[in-house]
């Protein structure tokens, strides 16, 4: 039993000795564990720092291509250039009928052919002294100024007036025609956004008759021109005249929009100056925006600048006034003569009190200040033209609108009416080059004592749109005795018919093609067939030197164009717009 004992105390101490070896190595392993666990913490805050800073980046870089992108879509063609146009083929059917007159240019030519060749057949004395005196009053005619030195300058060459006389080329009466006359025109609108509130908007155009490179189809090439607008062509009317195969610079012009954060813009450059409303309704083309003047005023490629506001006036919607000024011609350097040449500008002021889709209304003002008597043109009738003299100013007064009212019938109905006034304010100048004649006043040869004239003009349309893309028109306008304008730059083929003394009558009917639009939305293509009736009262149409002469009371005087009672023009086109 005591043997028992001794086993079991000594079992005991030996347990006790090694149960506290067991838990210590347990508390070992156990800190082990948590210093692995630990480091694995580490590890994965790491990791997910590390994941942090790798999305920071990843975000930085991708921020880094999206402003990259955004650069150069903003840089790329589309964000910054539209490219637009159009093209034109035309015929025109011509027909007139003129009045007897003694053509000048040829009167003298043919003094100058008969003398001469008497000179050379006989050198005589007799025959040296009248050529000798022919240049002599030529060179003399030259230096006339004014009109009292036009009434010295006749009084004191009666003799070799009447000796002119005798020289005379008297055409008869005839029926000018052109049954067939082609054309092209083709036009490339470009418009630049150059800055944010600044863009550049330029239009070429080249207008060329199908076999010939000059603008004699329509300047009655080798005889008298039927009208001072077709002459020949000159920096107001280049591209908008069938001359060359060139494509010109029609228009150029930058603008600065949204001047102080308010509607106000400044346009400078070569001006949107032609084509303006309500010509765009028989030209098949958009309403025109703030741009551009009245077309019964102006139609003329001016180079100047523009001043503009637009208000936010809830009772007048779609307001705004401008500024205008123009140069129509530059003389140069100044002359120390007494009558030095000044330029001749332009200055105007528009007033659109309302413009919507129904209803448009303006009120124009322009001035044209030292008007030229004729414009730098080469190759014409008469030579070589320029301006010799100044002859006043013309001051131009016009109200009009148009507006659309919808659904008469299965269409639209598009309305116009416009009308105008000039007054001219002439100086004590006459044209040497144009026999003594003055702004509105005298006949060749027949000067008048300066006075002012007024004149007044309408100017009527309609326009019926079908549904079927069917759009028929009706045109009407009248000028009076002493109307002028200033729109040489118009389409018309026979003369730019809102300045006509008399009246003009127009229909025409647009067919578009049932064509989707690729290019952009407005492209589209069209026919258009037109006629055209000019009745003249008075000559002188689009003519400001020299007072106009009933065509009734038209029979062999002496003139510098040629006078055409009666004008006809049947026109068809077909036209892309893109």
């Amino acid at each position: 039993m005591q043997r028992n004992i001794t086993r079991n105390l000594l079992a005991s101490l030996i347990a006790s000795l090694v149960i506290p070896l067991g838990a210590q190595a347990a508390d070992a392993d156990l800190l082990k564990k948590i210093e692995a666990m630990a480091k694995e913490i580490e590890a994965l805050r790491a990791q997910v720092q590390a994941n942090q800073e790798a999305n920071k980046q990843a975000i930085a870089d991708v921020r880094e291509v999206k402003e990259k992108v955004q650069k150069n879509e903003d840089r790329s063609l589309d964000k910054w250039l539209t490219v637009g146009g159009d093209y034109q083929f035309r015929v025109d059917s011509l027909a007139g009928e003129t009045k007897t007159f003694t053509d000048v240019n040829a009167t003298f030519a043919n003094a100058q052919n008969q003398l001469q060749a008497a000179f050379f057949a006989n050198p005589s004395p007799a025959n040296a002294a009248a050529l000798s005196g022919l240049m002599g009053f030529a060179q003399g005619m030259a230096g006339v100024q004014t009109y009292s030195q036009a009434q010295t300058f006749l009084g004191a060459n009666a003799a070799m007036l009447g000796a002119i006389g005798g020289y005379a080329v008297t055409v008869p009466a005839y029926k000018p025609k052109n049954e067939t006359l082609y054309s092209n025109r083709f036009g490339l609108d470009l418009n630049m956004k150059a800055a944010q509130d600044v863009s550049v908007t330029a239009r070429l155009l080249m207008y060329k008759t199908f076999g010939a490179s000059d603008d004699g189809a329509l300047t009655n090439s080798g005889s008298a021109p039927f009208f001072a607008d077709r002459v020949g062509v000159f920096d107001g009317t280049v591209g908008h005249i069938p001359s060359s195969s060139f494509l010109n610079v029609d228009r150029v012009y930058a603008t600065w929009s949204n001047i102080a954060e308010q509607d106000i813009w400044f346009s400078v450059g070569r001006r949107p100056s032609t084509n303006g409303a309500p010509n765009h309704l028989r030209a098949n083309t958009a309403r025109p925006g703030t741009g551009g003047t009245p077309a019964l005023l102006v139609d003329y490629a001016f180079d100047g600048m523009t001043v503009g506001w637009a208000p936010d006036i809830d009772a007048l919607p779609g307001a705004y006034g401008k500024i205008c000024y123009g140069r129509g011609y530059e003389s140069g350097f100044s002359k120390a003569l007494t009558n030095s040449l000044e330029d001749t500008d332009m200055l105007g002021i528009s007033v659109v009190p309302i413009d919507t889709d129904p209803l448009r209304v303006w009120l124009q003002w322009n001035r044209g200040m030292s008007i030229f008597d004729a414009p730098k043109m080469a190759n014409t009738y008469f030579g070589t033209t320029m301006p010799k003299t100044n002859l006043g100013d013309i001051d131009w007064y016009g109200a009009g609108a148009l507006g659309t009212i919808k659904n008469v019938g299965p269409g639209n109905l598009n309305w116009f009416a416009d009308a105008g006034m000039s007054v001219t304010h002439p100086n004590d100048n006459v044209s040497a080059q144009f026999g003594f004649q003055g702004l509105m006043t005298g006949a060749f040869f027949n000067p008048e004592a300066p006075s002012s004239k007024t004149g007044s003009a309408i100017y009527l349309g309609l326009r019926y749109d079908l549904p079927s893309k069917t759009k028929l028109g009706l045109e009407y306008n009248h000028g009076s005795k002493n109307w002028i304008t200033f729109a040489p730059a118009a389409g018309d083929s026979w003369t730019s018919k809102v300045g006509t003394r008399g009246n003009v009558y127009e229909v025409y009917a647009i067919q578009e093609l049932d064509a989707k639009p690729i290019s952009s939305f407005m492209a589209k293509s069209f026919f258009r067939l037109g006629f055209q009736y000019y009745d003249f009262q008075y000559t002188g149409s689009n003519n400001w030197v020299g007072a106009p002469v009933k065509i009734s009371d038209v029979n062999g005087q002496m003139m510098t164009t040629t006078p055409l009672s009666k004008a006809y023009n049947a026109y068809a086109t077909f036209e892309v717009k893109f």
